[in-house]
């Protein structure tokens, strides 16, 4: 999900190219606060897909004119990205400040490889929005600084909804599983094109739910999947598949939801909002009728909870220019440059407050909603072995949509989820 998140909601093409695991040109520098700034080189690390060309240019212009150092982006891609950064920041000349998946923080913080930003959360982080910010504190302490994020919005048919004359679209949960269940009797279009294995929609609705999926146990994580609230969520999502047709034995990639969306005989489904390209793709006829709108929650105040996927800004614990390097991150997240971001690439910024940048993105403007109420997987090193194929948890779900009783199919996984997560402690 990350990959194709940071590939697909920004303007393609980068400024530089990918670079090797070495650090700055001047590795013996020392970095003795701004009297020490000039003639220094600042090496970051983006990912692919992260940053656009103008943002880049215009960050390093300001960053150039206001330190006197030099600035240097290096791309680098997702594939085997945790490995390259986790040999990273054991050497001596790390880059000197890191993208880091939002979800993959807690893991390198907890290595040590990360410098503490207590300091700069201070200076500059007092109104980001909690929810994305959660992601860049390990065991109290702030490691990181949030960047960018993106969530799930309902990507449906116009031209279904109406036939169905449906003449809005729904403000709370129950709306919306009225409205499905009125294309299902009104029209021949399948309802919502949701596949049994729908995982990060899940976790969202958990989220929603207030529930966790581990819990502390002594000085370890265990499971929590047989806590009613996930349980709750899971009937949630289940109510939602009695209106689709797709596998409850496959996720939305298999086959790409999109892709289905696309033959214009569904009414909606639950996606990033970069799946609409997916399916503008498949079938440029469709694009004229794509709508999008926040996940309604259970009241119209509050929308559903989502899974918050995106990318913080870390700095090396071994960079030898700490202060340039949080000067960077000063002029990166400032209300201007973190702004001029969400307006190129559609991503939801770190706080509320910039949220009118995504004025004129339908897609961004349905997410950003959510976002405020929105979290992530557990944030713990340990979680990562759990999401690894096959996944426990989507084969609950299956369990539950084929007639299982939540508890009972979560006490078949428990085993396995306690056993990855046993690989860490």
């Amino acid at each position: 999900m990350k990959r194709k998140l940071a590939s697909a909601i920004v303007i393609a093409g980068m400024m530089v190219s990918v670079a090797a695991c070495g650090g700055s040109d001047d590795k013996d520098s020392k970095d003795a606060g701004p009297s020490s700034w000039k003639g220094q080189t600042l090496t970051v690390w983006t990912m692919d897909g992260s940053a656009p060309p103008q943002w880049s240019k215009d960050v390093q212009a300001a960053f150039e004119k206001k330190t006197g150092a030099k600035l240097k982006f290096e791309t680098q891609k997702w594939d085997g990205i945790q490995q390259k950064i986790t040999t990273a920041l054991s050497e001596d000349t790390p880059p000197d400040v890191l993208e880091v998946g939002n979800t993959q923080t807690p893991a390198y913080a907890s290595t040590g490889g990360l410098a503490d930003l207590g300091d700069l959360k201070q200076s500059i982080g007092a109104d980001w929005t909690a929810s994305v910010s959660k992601s860049s504190v390990y065991d109290g302490k702030q490691y990181a600084a949030p960047w960018y994020f993106a969530n799930r919005v309902v990507i449906y048919n116009k031209k279904i909804w109406a036939k169905a004359g449906i003449a809005s679209t729904p403000k709370t949960r129950d709306e919306f599983l009225k409205d499905l269940d009125t294309i299902g009797k009104k029209t021949d279009a399948e309802p919502i094109y949701l596949p049994g294995q729908n995982w990060y929609f899940l976790d969202g609705l958990i989220v929603g739910q207030g529930g966790d999926l581990v819990k502390k146990q002594g000085d370890k994580y265990v499971s929590n999947l047989g806590d009613p609230k996930v349980a709750a969520a899971m009937e949630i999502y289940k109510k939602y598949a009695a209106y689709s047709k797709a596998p409850k034995d496959k996720d939305e990639a298999t086959p790409q939801q999109a892709t289905v969306f696309a033959k214009g005989k569904t009414g909606a489904f639950i996606g990033m909002g970069w799946e609409a390209a997916t399916a503008i793709a498949a079938n440029k006829s469709i694009e004229k009728d794509l709508g999008y709108f926040t996940i309604p929650g259970a009241t119209a105040d509050k929308p559903e909870g989502v899974f918050l996927g995106g990318s913080n800004l870390a700095v090396a614990q071994n960079s030898k220019k700490q202060s340039l390097a949080k000067e960077f991150l000063k002029i990166a997240l400032s209300d201007q440059y973190e702004g001029e971001l969400a307006k190129l690439s559609g991503i939801i910024p770190n706080k509320t407050s910039l949220e009118s940048n995504l004025k004129g993105n339908a897609a961004a403007e349905a997410a950003a909603p959510g976002a405020a109420v929105g979290g992530t997987t557990p944030l713990i090193p340990e979680w990562a072995a759990v999401e690894n194929t096959p996944n426990p948890i989507k084969s609950y779900m299956t369990a539950v949509l084929n007639g299982k009783a939540p508890a009972a199919a979560a006490k078949d996984v428990e085993g396995e989820i306690n056993q990855r997560l046993a690989q860490q402690n």
